[in-house]
């Protein structure tokens, strides 16, 4: 007669067994599904069904985010909200880490199985169901990302020092700096990007308040908005740079206008950009923005990067990508290049800017108030300043 313990051991394992083909199962089930939408261990876009009153033809083009391993939820946030949006799987995504992303990271944007540890196997499906679209992750490249070796570090920290001591936002953070600098001259040239033209930059948590109707990136194609042979740029929110982070960057700018009048365009939006020689600047807020690559890779705005990069001051004060690319669409092309995004809805912290017009609020769906738009701020939106430019016509 079997003892108790017996009874025991054996009842355990044949647990065991029933627990591990379950799991088994549930593993062939998520295979099949990698297999269906991964062959040969590929992601790939699979064909998503487009609204009838859309158009089929797509630009070559991806959104960008760049990211840190702990901002996953905002990245997910974000990505949920522009696929309800506008997406719908239709354009690909390029996420951008100055260090490798986690896989943690990945499986949590990707679909796929996740192995947990203590034997425990957990399939896991997060991001994936938020976008059938191809993410792509990628590295940025250090000699992109860090602190160029030429900078005379103890200049530019004297330089965070006294910012730090000014309360000026960021100014004691290096990294910070080093994105800037990143965003301003390097990130079209990842290899991830070089396959495509356009590009919306999109920002962890941000939010998008409306239905977007139309395609932005072939309504800046069909339009003559384009970066490429006649660049411009989009944007939603438009403000005024702060003055201790770009002492000298206006001294820079008029050195490479002298150097090279060849590339200041005629008809340009310098009467927006300052009328006070550069004591004070109105900017396009570069964490919305759309725009055709070819512009920052075209042989005007390589050597505007190269001029103001080879002065330092993203370092020695603390130039933002903001002012850089706003100061070259301003200068570089024509001002009817540009594009104010009226009937996007968009949300960053606490500026948000939302249609005022009835009619695009309305036919968007938006969940802004437009009481609350940020447009006409009178303290931080330089908005008005570019109804004024547009006013006196092209």
């Amino acid at each position: 007669m079997l003892s108790f313990s017996r009874y025991v051991k054996y009842g355990f394992i044949i647990l065991v067994v029933l627990v591990s083909l379950s799991f088994l199962y549930i593993l062939d089930q998520e295979a099949s599904d990698l297999k269906r939408w991964f062959p040969n261990g590929q992601q790939k876009t699979p064909t998503t069904p487009i609204a009838e009153d859309s158009d089929k033809r797509l630009a070559n083009a991806t959104f960008v985010i760049l990211a840190r391993n702990s901002e996953v939820d905002g990245v997910a946030r974000s990505i949920q909200n522009i696929e309800d949006r506008f997406n719908a799987g239709r354009y690909p995504y390029v996420l951008l880490n100055d260090e490798p992303f986690t896989e943690q990271f990945k499986k949590w944007v990707k679909f796929c199985s996740l192995l947990e540890a203590n034997l425990i196997v957990m399939p896991v499906r997060r991001i994936s169901v938020l976008t059938p679209a191809l993410v792509e992750f990628g590295v940025i490249p250090k000699e992109h990302w860090n602190q160029p070796p030429w900078i005379d570090e103890e200049k530019a920290s004297k330089a965070r020092e006294g910012m730090k001591a000014q309360k000026i936002k960021y100014g004691d953070n290096v990294q910070y700096r080093n994105m800037c600098r990143f965003n301003s001259g390097f990130f079209f040239k990842h290899d991830l990007l070089k396959k495509y033209k356009w590009y919306w930059r999109i920002e962890p948590n941000v939010k998008f308040h409306c239905d977007i109707k139309m395609d932005p990136f072939l309504f800046m194609e069909q339009n003559d908005k384009v970066y490429s042979q006649r660049p411009t740029s989009g944007f939603t929110i438009a403000v005024y740079e702060i003055a201790g982070t770009i002492p000298s960057l206006w001294r820079n700018v008029r050195e490479f206008m002298e150097q090279h009048p060849e590339y200041v365009a005629e008809n340009n939006s310098m009467p927006f950009l300052s009328n006070n020689h550069g004591t004070t600047y109105n900017l396009f807020w570069s964490n919305f923005e759309i725009a055709d690559m070819d512009f920052w890779r075209g042989p005007a705005y390589t050597a505007f990067f190269e001029h103001l990069d080879s002065k330092g001051g993203f370092y020695y004060e603390r130039w933002g990508d903001a002012p850089v690319h706003s100061i070259a669409a301003g200068l570089f092309l024509r001002r009817d290049q540009i594009h104010f995004f009226e009937d996007i809805g968009y949300q960053h912290d606490d500026w948000s800017h939302c249609p005022l017009r009835d009619d695009l609020w309305e036919k968007g769906r938006c969940a802004c108030d437009q009481g609350n738009s940020f447009d006409y701020d009178p303290w931080s939106s330089c908005k008005k300043h570019w109804d004024r430019l547009m006013e006196l016509g092209h």
